[in-house]
């Protein structure tokens, strides 16, 4: 399953590695993070949207969107 979530507060690659590394600690088939947004590929039996969500705002940032 693939899915862009929408992400504020990010403002520089700084934000972008943040997130990066706390998504990395996730069994995620493939991600890509810009300034603003995530996208993410996963296995939906083994990861969740709120796995992903909480990963994101660990990093101190807000998702206020997400969709497939």
């Amino acid at each position: 399953m693939q899915k862009d979530f929408k992400i504020d507060g990010m403002s520089c690659h700084h934000c972008i590695m943040a997130v990066q590394k706390n998504l990395s600690k996730l069994n995620l088939k493939k991600y890509n993070v810009s300034i603003g947004s995530a996208k993410v590929e996963f296995d939906e039996t083994q990861i969740n949207d709120e796995m992903i969500i909480r990963a994101i705002e660990d990093a101190g940032y807000k998702v206020i969107n997400w969709n497939n």
